[in-house]
């Protein structure tokens, strides 16, 4: 079992920048990828970034450019930058995981919610 837990959301201007972390307990030794989810009032959880227990980093479209994922493997703790924040990144983010052997991603967090004000 592994426990993920996002802090760092919060309210900002446009055009500001916040940094979301994401710390896990238990199994972490069987930890694979990793990846920050957000979701909007009325719209689909959507995936922002992945990044693989080596490093590989994905990010989507949306946000390239403006965020960067990170990962520390000694603190198990996933990172998320976010500079250049617009309104439509307004949403809850969630910190997500899958174990080594997995294909899904198996473990949640509670969620952060980000508010970026125009």
């Amino acid at each position: 079992q592994v426990r993920l837990v996002e802090s760092g959301g919060g309210l900002v201007q446009a055009g500001g920048s916040l940094r979301l972390s994401c710390a896990a307990s238990g199994s972490t030794t069987l930890l694979g990828t990793m990846g920050w989810y957000r979701q909007a009032p009325g719209e689909q959880r959507e995936l922002v970034a992945s990044i693989s227990r080596s490093g590989s980093a994905s990010t989507a479209d949306s946000v390239k450019g403006r965020f960067t994922i990170s990962r520390d493997n000694a603190k198990n703790t996933m990172y998320l930058q976010m500079n250049s924040l617009k309104p439509e990144d307004t949403a809850v983010y969630f910190c997500a995981a899958r174990m080594r052997y997995s294909a899904t991603f198996d473990y949640w967090g509670q969620g952060t919610q980000v508010t970026v004000s125009s």
